[in-house]
């Protein structure tokens, strides 16, 4: 039995009881990549042979009255029939065995896993409103922008409700933020929205992200660099003001000891004199009467 989706283009996408409108929409392209006719038993229902009886009713007919047409039909619904069952595990089978046409088979996993059309309506409902409150999210990228997008018309596709391209192209201009205003005018003129492909679309505004976020990058690299330069030079300026106060300090200093030493005039500052000294290595004469004890500045 299966037990996951298979990846083999021969054999029918897996139905595991989730997400039905994602299966129906890849098992309806499935059968009409294998014959065109099996789709069409599908929607129509499959012609089988029958007769009338006696009283009127219509009977399936004896298979020993077969004919070439009518085994042709046959095998083609037999076909269909295997294609089903072959994407779905046993529980689900015990669901349609009994039915006798390949539309009887995909119309009860319709009702079962989409609901009566009242229930189909009420789902289309909600979808609608999310589709037309659409808007992209604060600091959202545009391809998870556009996955959400897809996701909800894929999901409305499915329960057949519908937009066309142009309408999709000009929802997703109008969603878009301020910040891409510009570019959203330069596609309304360039552009023809009738025709312009979704993909073309999501293409253009991707590479308008990608230019626009370059430019950020950019702008912060050259605003470290700047920084960096800044530090820099506020590192050469601080060493430059401790310099200068270095060279002040020692200025002042050096000034102090000057006018120190012009105060004293050059003698001895007696207060350094230590008791108990001998005053005869200290002697001075005066040069104007030749005395010992006295500078000529005191001589009277």
């Amino acid at each position: 039995m299966n037990n996951g989706e298979s990846k083999n283009i021969s054999k029918p996408p897996f139905f595991d009881g989730n997400n039905y409108s994602h299966w129906k929409a890849k098992m309806t392209i499935f059968i009409q990549s294998l014959d065109y006719n099996l789709w069409d038993l599908i929607v129509d229902g499959p012609s089988l042979p029958t007769i009338r009886s006696e009283n009127g009713d219509v009977l399936p007919k004896p298979r020993n009255t077969y004919n070439d047409d009518d085994r042709k039909r046959i095998q083609m619904n037999a076909k269909d029939k295997h294609i089903i069952i072959c994407a779905i595990n046993s529980n689900k089978f015990n669901r349609v065995s009994s039915c006798n046409s390949t539309k009887e088979m995909w119309d009860r996993l319709e009702l079962t896993y989409e609901g009566t059309n009242q229930v189909k309506d009420a789902k289309i409902s909600m979808l609608v409103h999310d589709y037309e409150l659409f808007s992209m999210n604060e600091d959202e990228d545009i391809k998870s922008m556009f996955t959400r997008f897809t996701n909800i018309i894929n999901a409305l596709q499915s329960l057949d409700k519908t937009y066309s391209n142009s309408e999709f192209v000009r929802k997703i201009l109008r969603c878009l933020p301020i910040s891409c205003l510009p570019k959203v005018t330069a596609i309304e003129e360039a552009k023809n929205l009738s025709i312009l492909p979704l993909e073309d679309l999501l293409g253009s505004l991707t590479t308008h992200e990608l230019t626009m976020q370059k430019r950020v990058d950019d702008e912060e690299k050259e605003k470290k660099k700047k920084k960096v330069v800044s530090l820099k030079s506020s590192e050469i300026d601080d060493s430059d003001d401790d310099d200068d106060e270095d060279l002040a300090l020692f200025t002042r200093k050096f000034k102090k000891f000057l006018a120190n030493k012009k105060k004293f005039g050059g003698k001895p500052n007696k207060k350094f004199h230590q008791k108990g000294e001998s005053n005869k290595n200290e002697e001075v004469v005066c040069y104007e009467c030749n005395k010992p004890g006295h500078y000529k500045s005191d001589c009277r």
